[in-house]
Parts: C-alpha cells; sequence; structure tokens
C-alpha cells in the first residue's frame, strides 16, 4: 500500500493543497461581513425593532396587569376589578401575538438576501471553478447558514426586547425589586458574552476534529480487507486512535466552556428567583406589595428565564455553527492569493547520493508476538539503488513480512530500516507497496490509476503507462480511461493489473511487488516486472516477491530465506550455495504443466484468451495440489489478463 506524508491537521492540510496561507480567525472575517450586510438593511431592522415593541408590551402587561389585579381587585375583594386587569393583560397576550407574526415576516426579509447571496457564491464555485463540492454547499450548508441565522435573529430579538419589557415592568412595580433581580441578570450575561468567543473556538475545533475522524473513517473502513492483507492493521489503528484522542481533546474542552454557560444561566435565571423569596419578608416591609411581588415572580418565571435560555442554548452552540458555515461558503477575501515563490515538488526528493542504498536493513529482528519464534532474526540487507531484487522461500518464511517491514507497515522488535538513508516509516512518499490481494475501487478506470498522485494524471501518460505494464488490453475493452471500473466484474488478475499500473504511476522510487502478479500468466508477469525495472526513476529499485523460477531469473539479485539462514547472490550464485533455492528450482520446474502452457510449468491462473480446464495448481502448494476456479471464466475464453 502506497504511503503519503501526514499533515499536522486536516485544515492545515487543506489550506496547504489549496496553496493558501492560514485563514486568520472566522471572528476577524466573518464579523465585519456580517455588519456590512446589517447596516446596508437598515430599513428592515427598524420595521423588525417596531414589531417587536408590541412583544415588549405584551411582556409588560403580563406581570404589572397581574400584580394591579391583585393589588386592586381581589386582595380587596373587588373582583371586577382584578377580571378587568386580567382582561388587559390577555388583550396584551393577542397584542404581541400580532407582533410576532409580523416579526417572522421581518425575519424573512432579512434572512432571505442572505440566502440568495450564499447560493450566488456557491453557484459561482461551482460553475465557474469547478468546486466539486458545490452540490453539497448549496443543498445543505446554505440552508443550515439560513435556518441557524433566522434562529439566532429571533433569540438575540425576543431576548433584547423581552428583557426591556420586563425590567420596566419591574421598575413600574417598584424600584426596589429592579435592584434585587437586575444585578444576578446582568452578572449572568455578563458571563455569557465573556465565554462566547473561546466556546465559539472550541466549537469550531470540535467540529473540524468530528470531521477528521469521518474522513478518516470514511477511508479505513472500505479498505479494512486491505488493511489485513498488507498487515498494516497495527499503524492504521493508531492514526485512528489518534484521531479519536483528537475528538476527544476537543469534545472535553467544549464541555468545559458549557459548564460556564450553564453557570451564566443558573446566575442569571435562577438566583433572580431565589433573591425574590428570600428577601419577601424585607421586601414587604419596605412598601412592595403582595401583587407586586407575585407579578415579579412572573416577570422573572414568564418572561426573563424562558429568553436567557433561549439565548444561551441557541446562540452558544447555533452561533459558532453559523460561524464555521459561512467561513466555508464566503472565502476570506476575493483577491487571489500570490503564487508561492517557490514550487511544490511534485516528485519526492532525489536520494542524497548515489552510494544510499535504496533500502537498508540491519539486524532486523521480528516476531508476531513475545511468546513465538522471530519470523526474521538479525537480519542485514543492502539494496542499492537501481538493483532488482527478487525473494524467494517456502510459504508462511517471512516474505510479506520483509515487504511489510519496509514499507513501514510493520516495526521491527530490534534493528533499523531505511529507505534512501532515512528511517522507516518517515519516507513513504519513497516507497509503494503492492500486495497480493489488490483493490479496486468504484469509479473510472483513470481515477483508480490515479490515486497515488497528487494530481490528475494527464492521458497520454496514462496510456503509455497501461501500455508498458500490460493493461492496455483492459483499457481498450473497458472503452478508455474515462471509463467506468464495477470492481465485481474484474477477474483477480485484471485488478492486479490495475494496481501494478497504479503503483508504475507512482513518483515512489522504490516499488515493493509481493506477489502482486500471482494470478497473472507468466509473460504478463515478465512484461510488468520488466516494466518496473526500467521504470524511470531517480534512485529506482525493485523488490519482488517470486512464486516463479523466472522472476528469479530476470532479478539482479535473489535473497533466499530459510529461517534464520539465508542466501543472497545472483541466481547462478545462490543456486550452487542454497541447497533450499535448488530445492525451489528443483520443485518449479518439475510440476505437472497444465494446458494453460507456463513456460515455468507452473500456471497460478489462466492467462488471456485461453479456456479453463477448471483446476489450477496452487502457488507454493505442495506438488500436485489444486483448487477449483474463483473467477476464472471457465467453459469458455477467458476474457482480460488473468
Amino acid at each position: 500500500m502506497p504511503g503519503e506524508e501526514k499533515s499536522p491537521t486536516p485544515l492545515a492540510a487543506r489550506s496547504a493543497r489549496a496553496g493558501r496561507p492560514a485563514r486568520p480567525h472566522p471572528a476577524d472575517t466573518v464579523s465585519r461581513r456580517g455588519l456590512r450586510f446589517l447596516l446596508a438593511r437598515r430599513r428592515v431592522l427598524v420595521r423588525l425593532a417596531l414589531w417587536s415593541v408590541l412583544e415588549t408590551g405584551q411582556t409588560f402587561l403580563v406581570g404589572y396587569g397581574l400584580a394591579r389585579a391583585l393589588d386592586a381587585g381581589f386582595l380587596v375583594g373587588r373582583r371586577g376589578v382584578g377580571l378587568g386587569w386580567l382582561a388587559v393583560a390577555g388583550v396584551g397576550v393577542v397584542v404581541g401575538a400580532l407582533g410576532t407574526g409580523r416579526v417572522y415576516r421581518g425575519v424573512a426579509d432579512l434572512v432571505e438576501p442572505l440566502r440568495d447571496r450564499l447560493v450566488e457564491r456557491v453557484v459561482v464555485r461551482g460553475v465557474r471553478e469547478g468546486n466539486g463540492g458545490a452540490l453539497s454547499g448549496l443543498t445543505q450548508q446554505v440552508e443550515l447558514a439560513r435556518d441557524t441565522f433566522a434562529g439566532l435573529v429571533m433569540v438575540s430579538r425576543s431576548f433584547l426586547f423581552t428583557a426591556v419589557g420586563a425590567l420596566a415592568g419591574l421598575f413600574s412595580l417598584d424600584p426596589l425589586l429592579l435592584l434585587v433581580v437586575a444585578p444576578p441578570l446582568l452578572a449572568g450575561v455578563s458571563l455569557f458574552a465573556a465565554t462566547l468567543r473561546p466556546l465559539a473556538r472550541r466549537q469550531e475545533t470540535f467540529l473540524l476534529a468530528d470531521e477528521a475522524l469521518a474522513d478518516g473513517l470514511g477511508t479505513v473502513c472500505p479498505g479494512l480487507r486491505d488493511i489485513t492483507a498488507a498487515g498494516a492493521e497495527e499503524p492504521v489503528a493508531a492514526g485512528t486512535g489518534r484521531l479519536v484522542d483528537t475528538e476527544l481533546r476537543a469534545a472535553r474542552a467544549l464541555a468545559r466552556w458549557g459548564v460556564l454557560r450553564v453557570a451564566a444561566l443558573a446566575i442569571g435565571g435562577q438566583v433572580p428567583i431565589v433573591l425574590l423569596l428570600a428577601t419577601a419578608p424585607w421586601l414587604l416591609g419596605h412598601g412592595v406589595t403582595p401583587g407586586g411581588l407575585v407579578g415579579a415572580l412572573a416577570y422573572v418565571t414568564q418572561s426573563l428565564l424562558p429568553a436567557l435560555q433561549n439565548l444561551v442554548h441557541g446562540l452558544g452552540t447555533s452561533g459558532s455553527r453559523l460561524t464555521v458555515v459561512l467561513r466555508r461558503l464566503t472565502p476570506a477575501s476575493a483577491t487571489p492569493a500570490p503564487p508561492p515563490t517557490t514550487p511544490v515538488p511534485r516528485l519526492p526528493p532525489p536520494p542524497d547520493t548515489p552510494r544510499t542504498p535504496a533500502l537498508s536493513l540491519t539486524s532486523v529482528t521480528f516476531a508476531y508476538g513475545t511468546a513465538t519464534d522471530p519470523v526474521l532474526s538479525d537480519l542485514t540487507l543492502d539494496l542499492l539503488q537501481g538493483a532488482h531484487l527478487a525473494v524467494v522461500g517456502p510459504s508462511g518464511i517471512g516474505k510479506s513480512t520483509l515487504t511489510a517491514l519496509a514499507a513501514g507497515l510493520l516495526r521491527p522488535a530490534h534493528g533499523t530500516i531505511r529507505v534512501y538513508g532515512r528511517p522507516v516509516p518517515e519516507t513513504l512518499a519513497r516507497r509503494v507497496l503492492i500486495p497480493q490481494e489488490a483493490y479496486v475501487v468504484s469509479g473510472t478506470l483513470a481515477e483508480n490509476l490515479g490515486q497515488l498522485r497528487p494530481d490528475p494524471v494527464p492521458e497520454a501518460e496514462l496510456l503509455a503507462a497501461a501500455r508498458a505494464v500490460g493493461l492496455d488490453h483492459l483499457v481498450e475493452t473497458l472503452g478508455g480511461p474515462d471509463a467506468p471500473v464495477d470492481p465485481a466484474a474484474l477477474s483477480a488478475g485484471e485488478r492486479q493489473l490495475i494496481a501494478l499500473t497504479r503503483a508504475y504511476l507512482s513518483y515512489a522510487p522504490l516499488a515493493l511487488l509481493d506477489e502482486a502478479t500471482c494470478h497473472l500468466d507468466a509473460e504478463a508477469e515478465e512484461r510488468a516486472e520488466r516494466a518496473f525495472a526500467a521504470r524511470e526513476r531517480p534512485g529506482g529499485a525493485l523488490v519482488v516477491v517470486a512464486h516463479r523460477i523466472s522472476s528469479a531469473r530476470r532479478a539482479g539479485r535473489v535473497l533466499v530465506m530459510d529461517g534464520r539462514e539465508t542466501a543472497l547472490g545472483t541466481h547462478e550464485d545462490v543456486l550452487r550455495r542454497s541447497p533450499l533455492y535448488r530445492d525451489l528450482v528443483g520443485s518449479w520446474s518439475s510440476e505437472p504443466a497444465l494446458a494453460l502452457g507456463d513456460a515455468d510449468r507452473v500456471d497460478a491462473v489462466a492467462g488471456s484468451g485461453l479456456a479453463g480446464d477448471g483446476r489450477h495448481v496452487v502457488a507454493h502448494g505442495p506438488v500436485g495440489q489444486v483448487q477449483a476456479p474463483g473467477d476464472l471464466r471457465d467453459g469458455g475464453p477467458l476474457g482480460g489478463q488473468g
């Protein structure tokens, strides 16, 4: 599996890929734009304020009418007067409802222009700039911004006018009531206002961490089979764990500031109720009437507390979410950023000197458990730049483990591994690993082949790579690079050819083929291996886990793995020095040939255009062991390679 250099954060990665400097905090850009937007609609704001005055009258009359109904009516035996004041309070509710209806119309006049402007920006980005996220922005983010902005306008306006009406009512009943209620209310609102900016930053951090985790899981979950096949469970789990830990820290930080939000609500909304009840004897002794005390409790419980709750929950949560959405829908500046002074390199940096080994293992020991025998024990190996190494040995001896260690997917218990002089896994961009089980994703053929490239691959280069590796027949059969690919409809050999061409197009100079051609016939395998050996990469090198004698013969060097014993040299050297290699060569050459006609007398699968016979030799299995065909199209000509 290929490796890519990791960015410190997803947001930094996006900024780096776009060639933009880091954006300022949203409050430095969105707030100024929001203020200009509101000032341009002063008339709408004035109409909204005038209709809100009716709601203020409703708030004032509910408490004042109740107090007068008690003091001037029911408490002195004048039921008609009491009922009259209750009727006045009821009329205030009806008038307030009329004002509320007009308020919604004013909010619409304020919100819909914002939506229209956001839609215009999204369409410009999607149509003129070819932004692939425009549809999501149009259908989801714009609607989220509109609904959230409308909610913020409603809760902010409601609290402001409700507080004015309630405080005016308290003062009209008795100034002492205002002295009891106003200080904790102001303290709670001030505490909440002080937490807005830090809370918005923590909210944005949490949203970004949540998105990064979702993106990571979206990448990992579809590739679980390939991760297991490549032995990459540990590093993938570690990377996912880091994303989870980042979101956990962000959630905890957000929760800590959320405690202050709850405290602000308690101070501003609950403490006034307690103070009114606790000071009731004192208030009644200083001229406050019983009706005035009941009216004050009504102001706090029926008006101030609900309005403060809506403000804290609405502005505290939705406000930061609106800031994030607006920042994404409206770029910080319409002026294009200047191009970077130094172009970003498309290829990995060339090796320091030709003498630096492409791959170096020094006293490497690895075991899959503390209680198990080492798979590799004190292995030392230097692979020079431009070298072609074939790794052979019996099944389970550690060949795939060696490639996983070289790729950085496994870590040795002892020893060091370096790729072009740098320790693994700091060199992920310099190597590409093609496992035995190739992965192909839904999409076009060009998208599959260009997955390891930062930019789309030019069609001419893509077709040249397909011809070199042997994928040109499948490209023609599917209908060209832009043809859709159905992974389930491809044979195992066709999937391997796609994975090989994808790796061939990558910029990594070190290619690790872990039985990546086991589903190809001998001719197709030779074509692919020769293409990788001749690939033009600065200091390029090739490591092939071989399953045919022809692969070992093509390689300049052969590494024979036999437990604690290894042999390294040319084909003739190890044939003379290694009894195991002589046995492997003998078994490869003596296995019965099938009607498929493999030059090495071994066919892992059928080749292109040949009829299958329903029985195929198992690679690395005992002589004569056969298995039923998997994705081979028996009973007729076989399509494609594999």
